[in-house]
């Protein structure tokens, strides 16, 4: 189902669809990014899509992989474009945490997101998969920049406070890609994320994250996904807002071009 806008706030500043549940959202936002890729093989250029960690996306990222080993899709274009990572102080600076931690952002995208496209045509291979480097975070939104921006920016935010990627409240809308410190309630929502911790203690401090500036201005499209009940505090502060509002840093998207708030009925 596809009701407007109005289902939820009758002055409300992006677009909402609204789904039935995960799985047709994921399908629908499959659809979308496979018109993409088309566009963009036509075109002889490559297709960022800007992708989160995390469980909001996981139905996209199957639903992705089906439809485009289904139809013989040629991935080629593709680079799937990471939005941020958990590092560690190493005495020097800072680094990745190890690739087989389970809350490794890195091995997310290969195993989570990749894994899910092996059966496609060109799937994207290690060159295609883009994180953000620990030791010169600036240059992230230099490459972006340099490739042409990204095509379709895939969105989440936190539950509690609103963060996006690590960027958490308070974070300056001309921020870019840096290292930044992990708020107490961004920690405490993934615990959720990845429950595999025991103990707030085991949840790393601090991350390398795109900036607000890097979502908003590096993107010529965004979709927003909130999905579920703990979503809808996230949902009500999004459609309520004009512009970006530094307390709740999901409210970018309201200023980001060709945005669109996509959300289940669990969270409608």
């Amino acid at each position: 189902m596809d009701p407007s806008d109005e289902r939820l706030n009758p002055a409300v500043s992006i677009a909402t669809r609204i789904f039935d549940n995960d799985r047709a959202l994921g399908a629908a936002l499959a659809e979308r990014i496979i018109d993409g890729l088309g566009m963009a093989s036509r075109a002889g250029r490559p297709y960022l899509l800007g992708c989160p960690g995390g469980r909001s996306l996981l139905s996209t990222y199957q639903a992705l992989g089906r439809l485009t080993a289904e139809r013989a899709v040629d991935l080629s274009p593709l680079v799937l474009v990471m939005m941020d990572d958990y590092v560690l102080a190493d005495g020097r600076g800072f680094v990745h945490v190890p690739f087989d931690a389970h809350y490794s952002c890195r091995r997310f995208a290969f195993h989570e997101i990749a894994a899910a496209l092996d059966g496609a045509v060109n799937a994207p291979d290690r060159d295609r998969i883009w994180l953000p480097d620990p030791t010169e975070p600036h240059r992230y939104d230099r490459l972006i920049t340099q490739s042409g921006g990204i095509d379709m920016f895939l969105l989440a935010s936190g539950a509690s406070d609103g963060h996006i990627a690590f960027n958490p409240p308070g974070s300056p809308r001309d921020s870019i890609t840096r290292i930044v410190e992990l708020s107490a309630q961004t920690r405490v929502d993934n615990m959720v994320t990845f429950p595999d911790f025991n103990s707030l203690d085991e949840v790393p401090a601090h991350g390398v994250s795109v900036g607000i500036s890097t979502i908003a201005e590096l993107s010529r499209s965004a979709v927003m996904v909130c999905l579920g009940p703990r979503k809808r505090q996230t949902t009500r502060r999004i459609i309520e807002a004009d512009r970006y509002d530094r307390s709740w840093p999901a409210t970018i998207v309201t200023e980001m071009p060709n945005a669109e708030l996509w959300i289940d009925l669990g969270t409608a």
